[in-house]
């Protein structure tokens, strides 16, 4: 696996980056539960991603992003995160 390097800046305060969040395993249970999926379904974010590097995330764990569309307004989507 290739080592991980530090973000220098805080890029999760950057304008044009949505919130995203780590679910618990209560969290990705009732995901999961609700949409009737398994977590293979969900689109993939690699765990090199400056975000997944910013929130220590582990290949395996599943985040929420909150985006923003001038469309359909404020919408949650989902990730896991891959090697």
């Amino acid at each position: 696996m290739a080592k991980k390097k530090p973000v220098s800046a805080d890029i999760s305060k950057h304008v044009l980056v949505s919130k995203h969040k780590k679910l618990n395993e209560t969290e990705v249970k009732e995901l999961l539960d609700k949409h009737k999926i398994s977590a293979y379904q969900l689109p993939s974010i690699s765990f090199k991603d400056p975000m997944s590097i910013h929130l220590n995330l582990e290949v395996g764990d599943i985040i929420k992003i909150n985006r923003q569309s001038e469309v359909t307004g404020k919408y949650n989507y989902y990730r896991r995160v891959v090697g």
